[in-house]
């Protein structure tokens, strides 16, 4: 059996777990038939009852981002807020934020944010890298085995007025490093602290 074929078996094989648990779980969790509805279900009992937090529609909310590390502006209207530069567990460091078009018209130039990437990950922000100015070392974004960046790809237009979130992933500074450069081409350098 090739890898390729395993792969689509193993996924099969999950697909079919997760429907067995589903119709498992659908069969557990009855109400009393004889109890009225408002016994069988606390949250629709208007005492105590908790709002919403899912809008009409079903789907739900994304949260706000509540830190922002930096805020700097590109070409043409375009925004850049970093919100967060974590130490992951795995060893790397990711960063993570909004793009912003706050011109009049759509932002179509993304290009130059790959940076000197060409096919691999197409329209994405490949081209970020990280400054350590103590350490004295550049930090790219780390890559894949099939060479794409791990960071936010398919950035090719951003409507006016449009925000979407970003990440880039890089090797882990040391320890000491508490902020390094971050540097997105088009926009202003931005000094972010790392946490974590």
């Amino acid at each position: 059996m090739s890898t390729r074929h395993s792969v689509k078996f193993r996924g099969g094989a999950a697909a079919v777990s997760v429907a067995v648990l589903a119709i498992t779980m659908a069969g557990c969790g009855g109400g009393d038939d004889k109890k009225p509805k408002a016994a069988q279900n606390p949250s629709s009992n208007s005492q105590g009852a908790a709002p919403q937090s899912q809008p009409p529609g079903g789907s739900s909310p994304t949260p706000s981002p509540t830190e922002v590390l930096a805020t700097v502006n590109g070409e043409n209207g375009m925004t850049l807020t970093i919100n967060s530069a974590v130490r992951d567990a795995g060893g790397f460091l990711t960063v993570s934020g909004q793009l912003k078009n706050t011109g009049s018209q759509a932002f179509a130039s993304t290009a130059a944010w790959r940076g000197n990437e060409l096919n691999s990950s197409g329209a994405s922000v490949a081209g970020v890298s990280l400054v350590d100015k103590a350490g004295k070392k550049r930090y790219y974004v780390l890559r894949d085995t099939d060479g794409r960046c791990l960071c936010t790809t398919g950035l090719t237009v951003i409507d006016a007025g449009q925000s979407v979130p970003f990440f880039a992933q890089f090797p882990v500074p040391p320890n000491n490093t508490a902020q390094v450069d971050f540097n997105l081409p088009t926009f202003a350098t931005a000094t972010i602290k790392i946490s974590g």
